[in-house]
């Protein structure tokens, strides 16, 4: 099979496409840092750095008689519930999806994936949700969707997606059974990973001589230097909020006399200042940086590359652009492990 990934990001779906064996021909993403990580990481791909809508033809090299899969995530910041503001009809982005069926009728793949934020399903009372199914339908796409957590398919992390999967040829799909016994915890995503301070520049590292867990040794892989190890810098201030958090706690374990920059600290999102149960799988990922989201056991955020590890990134894949760039690349991502599953489930047909 041959594939192409619209919306791509840094190219955690088209990772998880290639652990399932399918060649990846193509990447389309308007950032030109996401772009250009998704090009060093899948350098036989042709990447297309450019707006979606200026896209009108795929320039797909080779054998065209595979079978083709296409797939992406839309924007999905307007569906996420968390986003009161835009949430709605009137945001530009919530319409994108409308290129992944200009596309889909262009190239009539045999297979699409789109994957986006659980929230897309009460959007609007549904209507987001009924129009995609309604536009892929009407161009002869069977589809099936569902809700999967990202933890429960090899990930170290609760992340909650929706996959609608559509198949050109009436092929009724089923999606992946989960491995709800084989979750993987922080302590153990993050072992092996050297000991990093507040700040922490973004330079190559040698990997800790503590034992690494399998989920760990299978991240490593061949790797023998660490990258992307780029920590935020925090002040004097947020750090001292960090020493009051326990391991699951958030903002309400800081005592008040700490909170006088916010307006109203009692209407703090749950999110904020999260410091992470090493003994779990990881919150969300998301916006990492802005969250200020906490190492378990350190007092200061995540680096880039523990983020990775959350998210089932292989060490050797890259990440390119500033430290908001990849921060950014690997919180929008889709994680590699849990697209990995779908991929090979279509495999299989």
């Amino acid at each position: 099979m041959i594939g192409v990934e619209l919306f791509a990001g840094a190219g955690g779906m088209s990772l998880g496409a290639e652990m399932a064996g399918i060649e990846i021909k193509l990447g389309i993403e308007i950032d030109k840092h996401a772009a250009r990580t998704f090009q060093c990481n899948h350098p036989q791909a042709t990447v297309l750095n450019d707006d979606i809508r200026n896209v009108k033809t795929l320039p797909i090299k080779g054998n065209h008689s595979n079978q083709k899969i296409l797939f992406g995530g839309p924007p999905c910041q307007g569906f996420s519930r968390s986003n009161h503001k835009t949430r709605n009809k009137d945001n530009p982005n919530n319409w994108l999806f409308k290129e992944f069926t200009r596309i889909t009728d262009l190239w009539k793949p045999d297979w699409i994936i789109l994957e986006n934020v659980e929230g897309i399903i009460g959007t609007e009372s549904g209507m987001f949700i009924e129009k995609i199914f309604k536009s892929f339908r009407k161009i002869g796409y069977t589809l099936e969707y569902s809700v999967l957590n990202a933890m429960d398919y090899g990930v170290p992390q609760n992340r909650t997606r929706l996959f609608i999967v559509g198949s050109l040829h009436g092929t009724k799909f089923q999606f992946p059974e989960s491995k709800k016994k084989k979750q993987i915890t922080v302590k153990q995503a993050l072992s092996g990973l050297p000991i990093l301070s507040n700040g922490h520049p973004d330079i190559d590292l040698k990997y800790s001589t503590n034992r690494l867990s399998n989920y760990a040794e299978m991240c490593k892989q061949n790797c023998e230097i660490v990258y992307n190890n780029a920590v935020s810098t925090n002040s004097n201030l947020v750090l001292e909020r960090y020493m009051h958090i326990p391991q699951g706690g958030n903002w309400k374990h800081i005592p008040k006399t700490l909170m006088g920059s916010y307006r109203d600290s009692s209407r703090c999102h749950t999110g904020i200042y999260h410091r992470l149960n090493e003994e779990e799988p990881s919150v969300v990922i998301g916006n990492y940086r802005k969250n200020m989201l906490i190492h378990p056991t350190e007092h200061r955020g995540l680096s880039v590359r523990e983020a990775a590890r959350l998210q089932s990134f292989p060490d050797s894949f890259r990440f390119h652009g500033n430290l908001g760039d990849q921060q950014q690349q690997v919180g929008n991502a889709v994680p590699p492990l849990l697209a990995k599953n779908i991929f090979e489930q279509i495999s299989k047909k």
